[in-house]
């Protein structure tokens, strides 16, 4: 089926007490890998670039691919702009026809986040916009920052009510990347958003997070659950099996087969933690 608008499809999960999976991905394997994950398991799923693959490939180039391979499944899928650095990558997102984008100034002081998230939502008209506050710490993408392990609630519900944001991810101890030891996840502060912020919350850095803490998560509130660096290495260890396996290899499409299978395989098991 064509994407859709992922404002519904949180909502439903909000209401449902599952959470959507949501996957950046780099190249046409990795995207099928998705949508093939997805109709497997019966779910709808969104598919994420972030500022330096759409300086890998144009956002139009992203969208007309993924559209045609969505358009022979079954489920629903939605694609989205991950960590949006600025007003001009949201614009080019939607004029590619992204069905969902965010814009990202957690790093901002909390007015200027406002301010600026208020300015895409208003760019974005029907599209819906998901804000951030509370800094996700570690390395992913263009995005490097120290951790701000808690999200402020009251500062939540303001930051929700003042931009009109569609849905809020939130820094509750986890961080980008993988973890050099076990996160310390603030579960107590993600309830008490949930209690005061009436949208969808979203949980970044989910890559090397347990099954149990991403459950936990979900249970808390979370309805959306961002994974990125565990895809990155699925997809590069399939190559480097396939080289090891066969020397001699000189197809891509036998190497994006091997990537795409491993994509494949991780993310159904990620789509079924969140589905529960």
């Amino acid at each position: 089926m064509p994407l859709v608008n992922s404002k519904q499809m949180l909502l439903d999960a909000r209401r449902d007490g599952y959470a959507v999976a949501a996957f950046n991905v780099e190249n046409m394997e990795m995207a099928q890998a998705v949508l093939e994950a997805a109709r497997t398991t019966g779910s709808p799923v969104m598919l994420q670039t972030t500022p330096s693959t759409l300086r890998y490939a144009d956002a139009e180039v992203f969208f007309a691919m993924i559209q045609a391979i969505a358009s022979s499944s079954p489920v629903e899928a939605a694609l989205h702009l991950d960590h949006g650095n600025g007003l001009e990558l949201v614009r080019r997102a939607l004029h590619a026809g992204y069905n969902s984008v965010m814009i990202d100034g957690s790093a901002l002081p909390f007015q200027e986040n406002i301010d600026l998230t208020r300015d895409a939502v208003s760019i974005a008209g029907d599209i819906p916009v998901e804000g951030e506050l509370g800094r996700v710490g570690g390395k992913e993408d263009d995005l490097q920052a120290e951790a701000d392990p808690q999200t402020d609630p009251e500062q939540a519900a303001l930051f929700a009510a003042e931009t009109g944001v569609s849905s809020l991810a939130v820094g509750i101890g986890t961080a980008h990347g993988f973890y050099a030891s076990t996160p310390a996840l603030n579960l107590d502060c993600l309830s008490a958003i949930r209690a005061v912020v009436a949208i969808p919350l979203v949980l970044h850095g989910a890559s090397g997070l347990t099954d149990e803490a991403i459950r936990a998560c979900i249970t808390r509130g979370i309805c959306k659950v961002n994974f990125a660096t565990e895809l990155r290495v699925a997809y590069t260890a399939g190559v480097k099996q396939a080289l090891r396996d066969s020397p001699g290899i000189y197809d891509p499409k036998v190497l994006g087969e091997a990537g795409k299978q491993m994509v494949r395989d991780l993310t159904a098991a990620k789509i079924k933690v969140c589905s529960g």
